[in-house]
């Protein structure tokens, strides 16, 4: 018998809220996130790129000063999302069996603040400057690691690294985890801290970022027909996966179920969608078949939605296919508008939106939405909250990757 899933505790710190009671107010609000970037090294670099979304709390406002020096900022904003999901969801690890406690994590770069820095005190000072901590806390799988240490889950530590889908990959883990019996409780998201000036210059060089450096705020433009390129923001987001049995034996508030989930690649190309949304089609029909979601049934995406001149389109393209006529139906948000695109980190945020449309049958609103693309005629929620109905329902988040990555999470109401 296949167990259920629940989602029973959310965190997240991000450029619109250090947690999730602030960051669901912005987002219903139509805050934005993006400002420019203070430092040194933008005029140092000459970066045709001059703001992103950042955090606007920073980790150690949650951690000790001491925790925080042992962590690249990856794992740092990881380890603040799953401490506020875990205090709440009410767990304690004095009434669990930590062997089936698992840990299912994202990341799209890992600590690529760790290894430039290390590079560059290498270069200049001599490999006795290098720290002895380099290493790990350079790896991918750091967030995973450091939140399995805390919460002493022995049920296993896995990292998904699969560009921007890899928090949605990371969810879809956990789902397995739970509904085939491996464990009782996962803490799954992803964490993603990139907002430095080599990652910066390569997506520029690529096109890949909007240059909007006279207005930042205005600058993620998901579907609008003078969008220029995403906006690149860092932050966490966790949640907290139980069986249904669990949840209910410990009288655990269930927010939504995680009914469905799957992965499917384009096999097109490193970093173009496959223009007709094949693989993306593929992952929205297993998301729904892996729980026999009725296509009448879904009122909401949380779309990927970069605001990318090539990437917006493709998506609505593989949505048409799916849905049909249907898809007139279904409230689209564009979370990213306000958040900026957090890579590895995205999907674990959007589900969490996702999540919380459901449970208080709302949803966030798209900013920046002046003329909306004609070759995208979408139901695009925007300047209010968008009311989804009562009863039965259900919600897809969606994320798609460099290399053709395709990830999409089905949640139902509980």
């Amino acid at each position: 018998m296949t167990r259920k899933a629940v989602i029973t505790g959310l965190g997240a710190t991000s450029p619109i809220g250090g947690d999730v009671e602030t960051m669901w107010a912005n987002a219903l609000a139509g805050t934005s996130g993006a400002r420019p970037i203070e430092k040194d090294w933008v005029e140092e670099y000459d970066l045709p790129v001059t703001f992103a979304a950042q955090l606007s709390n920073a980790p150690t406002e949650v951690l000790s000063r001491v925790e925080a020096r042992r962590m690249d900022p990856t794992t740092q904003m990881g380890l603040v999302a799953a401490r506020e999901a875990w205090a709440h969801a009410g767990l304690s690890t004095d009434d669990l069996d930590t062997d089936r406690l698992a840990v299912a994590f994202g990341t799209g770069v890992g600590g690529v603040w760790t290894l430039l820095d290390s590079w560059d005190n290498l270069r200049e000072r001599g490999p006795r400057r290098v720290l002895p901590m380099t290493v790990p806390m350079l790896m991918p799988n750091g967030a995973a690691a450091a939140i399995s240490m805390d919460l002493s889950a022995r049920g296993g530590a896995m990292t998904t690294v699969s560009a921007c889908a890899s928090g949605t990959e990371a969810l879809d883990n956990a789902r397995r985890l739970i509904e085939t019996g491996q464990a009782d409780v996962v803490v799954t998201g992803g964490a993603e801290a990139a907002i430095h000036p080599l990652p910066i210059a390569g997506f520029a060089a690529m096109q890949a970022l909007s240059k909007r450096n006279d207005d930042p705020q205005a600058a993620s433009r998901p579907y609008d027909v003078d969008r220029d390129g995403f906006v690149l923001g860092e932050g966490a987001g966790a949640l907290i996966i139980e069986s249904e049995e669990h949840a209910r034996a410990r009288g655990a508030e269930v927010y939504a179920v995680l009914a469905g989930s799957a992965v499917a690649s384009d096999a097109y190309h490193i970093t173009a969608p496959e223009p007709e949304g094949l693989g993306a089609s593929r992952a929205l029909r297993s998301a729904m078949a892996s729980d026999d979601i009725d296509l009448k049934d879904v009122v909401h995406v949380n779309a990927h939605a970069t605001s990318t001149p090539v990437g917006d389109r493709p998506e609505y393209v593989a949505m048409k296919t799916v849905f049909g006529d249907h898809l007139d139906n279904i409230l689209v948000s564009a979370t990213k508008s306000q958040t900026g695109h957090l890579l590895g980190a995205s999907g674990a945020l959007e589900a969490i939106f996702t999540v919380l449309s459901i449970y208080h049958r709302k949803t966030p609103v798209t900013i920046n939405l002046d003329n909306q693309d004609p070759e995208i005629p979408m139901n695009v929620v925007h300047g209010k909250p968008g009311e989804l109905p009562s009863g039965d329902i259900a919600a897809l988040s969606n994320s798609f990757g460099f290399g053709g990555h395709n990830a999409v999470v089905a949640f139902r109401n509980y």
